[in-house]
């Protein structure tokens, strides 16, 4: 199988989980209870399905393609994996902080991965964080106009928090 297809298929599966995470927030928004509480019988397990999956889909970029990851992607990373772990743990173990833990990678996250994709379309909003030698703007792939690695993070990041904190909803 080819780069191009993988590409694709983490670009549609970006755009399914932004998808869902949207659906999810106007369901909370317009009182979609009935759907609200099936989504939160499986609100950790899928999310910890969704980072998992970015933080193989980032290694599969970086360490198969080589695709050089600049200084905001390590950042996401930064962000990602240990939540990937640490909801990975929270389906077997309960901890006590997991929320509030899930929320503040996933916001960090979030954050880094908009100014990212933001720098991709706009490179002149680079505030000096970039390094000369790996740009940020560099965009190693596009599908459909707009999704980028960044943007997959992005959707991840989004989605993780919608669904992580639709658990603190329960009455």
């Amino acid at each position: 199988m080819n780069n191009e297809v993988f590409e694709l298929f983490f670009s549609i599966l970006s755009l399914g989980t932004l998808g869902f995470g949207l659906v999810v927030l106007f369901a909370r928004i317009f009182k979609a209870k009935g759907f609200l509480v099936e989504v939160k019988k499986i609100a950790i397990p899928l999310t910890a399905l969704i980072t998992t999956t970015s933080m193989l889909g980032s290694l599969y970029f970086s360490e198969i393609v080589n695709y050089t990851p600049c200084r905001l992607c390590w950042y996401q990373r930064a962000a990602m994996y240990p939540l990937a772990i640490l909801l990975i743990v929270a389906i077997f173990k309960k901890l006590k902080f997991i929320k509030l833990f899930s929320v503040m990678l996933a916001s960090i996250g979030l954050l880094i991965a908009s100014y990212h994709w933001f720098i991709e379309r706009f490179p002149d909003l680079d505030a000096g964080v970039c390094d000369a030698k790996m740009p940020c703007s560099v965009v190693w792939f596009e599908s459909f106009g707009f999704v980028t690695l960044s943007f997959m993070a992005l959707t991840a990041f989004f989605t993780a928090i919608v669904l992580v904190t639709i658990r603190t909803e329960d009455k």
